[in-house]
C-alpha cells in the first residue's frame, strides 16, 4: 500500500509540474517548475529501476539544462517574454498530438503482457559483451551505433549553438559561499564523475552520467570564477569535444578492416575498447555541455 501510495504520488507530482511548466505564464516560473519536474522524473525513473537514466536525468535534464535555461532567461525582455499561444493554435497542437498518442499506444501495448525475450538475450550475451552490465552492453556493444550517433548529435548542436552568436554567460558577482566552497567541491566531483565512469561497467553509470557530473563541476568554477572563460579558440578543448566521437569512428573503422563488421568488437578486445571509447566520450560529452552552457571567450582581434 504505501509504494502504490508513493508511486501514485509521484506521477500526480509529475503530471502537475509538467503542465505548470507548460502553462505558466511568467518564464521564470516555467524555468522553475521545468527543473522540479526534472528532479521528481528522477526520482521516478529511480524507483522503476532505472539508475542509469535517474543519474542523467538528475544531472542534466535538472541540473545543467535549468542553468542553460535561467542563461537563456537573462537575455530576454522584461516585458512581453511571457509565452503566449493563440487558440488556433492550441487546437492545431492537439490535432497533431492526439494521433502521435494514439500510435504510440498501439506500439506500447504489446509490451503489456510483461514477456519479452530481450532480457534473456541480454543476458546470455553479456558474458562476451566485455562488461557485465546489461545496459552498458548495449549501450556500447549490442547497439553502439545508438551511442555514436549520441555523440554525433550532442556535436551538432554544440556547432549549432555557436552559430546563434557569441552569447556568453554574464557572470554578476558571485556569492562568497560559492567562491569559498566552489574550488573545494570541483575537485570531489571530478572523482565523482571517474567514479562514476569506471563503475559503468559493473553497475549504473557511465559516459554520459559522467560527463554530465565533470561538467557541473567545470560551470561550478566558472560561476565562482575560479576558472576562465573557455576558449573554443585552444586546440586541446576541441581535441576533447571531438576526441569522443572520433575515436568511436575509428575504432567501429578498425573493427570493420581487422574484425567481423563495424563495432563488432575482437574477442578479448571487447572491455579495453569500451573503456577507452568511454574515457573518451566523457571528456568530450564534458566540454560541450560546458560549452552550451557557459559558453567561451570570445576571438582575439585580428
Amino acid at each position: 500500500m504505501a509504494d502504490w501510495l508513493l508511486d501514485g504520488t509521484l506521477g500526480l507530482l509529475l503530471l502537475g509540474l509538467a503542465g505548470g511548466a507548460l502553462h505558466a505564464r511568467q518564464l521564470y516560473a516555467a524555468v522553475l517548475l521545468f527543473i522540479a519536474f526534472g528532479l521528481v522524473l528522477a526520482l521516478v525513473w529511480a524507483r522503476l529501476g532505472a539508475a542509469d537514466l535517474a543519474l542523467a536525468e538528475a544531472a542534466i535534464g535538472a541540473g545543467l539544462t535549468g542553468v542553460l535555461l535561467f542563461t537563456a532567461l537573462a537575455g530576454q525582455p522584461l516585458e512581453g517574454s511571457e509565452p503566449r499561444l493563440p487558440r488556433r493554435q492550441r487546437l492545431a497542437v492537439a490535432g497533431v498530438l492526439l494521433p502521435l498518442f494514439w500510435l504510440l499506444g498501439d506500439a506500447v501495448a504489446p509490451l503489456a503482457d510483461g514477456h519479452s525475450a530481450l532480457p534473456v538475450l541480454i543476458a546470455a550475451a553479456v558474458p562476451d559483451s566485455g562488461v557485465s552490465h546489461p545496459v552498458t552492453a548495449v549501450l556500447l556493444n549490442f547497439r553502439a551505433w545508438d551511442t555514436l550517433l549520441e555523440l554525433a548529435v550532442l556535436l551538432l548542436a554544440l556547432i549549432g549553438a555557436r552559430q546563434l552568436g557569441p552569447a556568453r554567460l554574464e557572470l554578476s558577482r558571485p556569492w562568497p559561499l560559492l567562491q569559498a566552497w566552489g574550488p573545494a567541491l570541483a575537485p570531489l566531483l571530478v572523482l565523482a564523475g571517474g567514479y562514476v565512469l569506471w563503475r559503468g561497467a559493473a553497475s549504473p553509470g557511465g559516459a554520459f552520467q559522467a560527463g554530465a557530473v565533470l561538467a557541473a563541476g567545470i560551470v561550478l568554477l566558472r560561476l565562482a570564477e575560479a576558472l576562465p572563460a573557455l576558449g573554443w579558440r585552444h586546440w586541446p578543448l576541441r581535441l576533447a569535444v571531438l576526441g569522443g566521437l572520433l575515436l568511436f569512428v575509428a575504432v567501429a573503422a578498425l573493427c570493420a578492416w581487422f574484425g567481423r563488421g563495424w563495432l563488432s568488437y575482437p574477442v578479448g578486445w571487447a572491455k579495453p575498447l569500451i573503456l577507452a571509447i568511454e574515457a573518451a566520450a566523457t571528456l568530450a560529452i564534458a566540454c560541450s555541455l560546458a560549452l552550451l552552457v557557459i559558453g567561451d571567450a570570445p576571438e582575439p582581434p585580428r
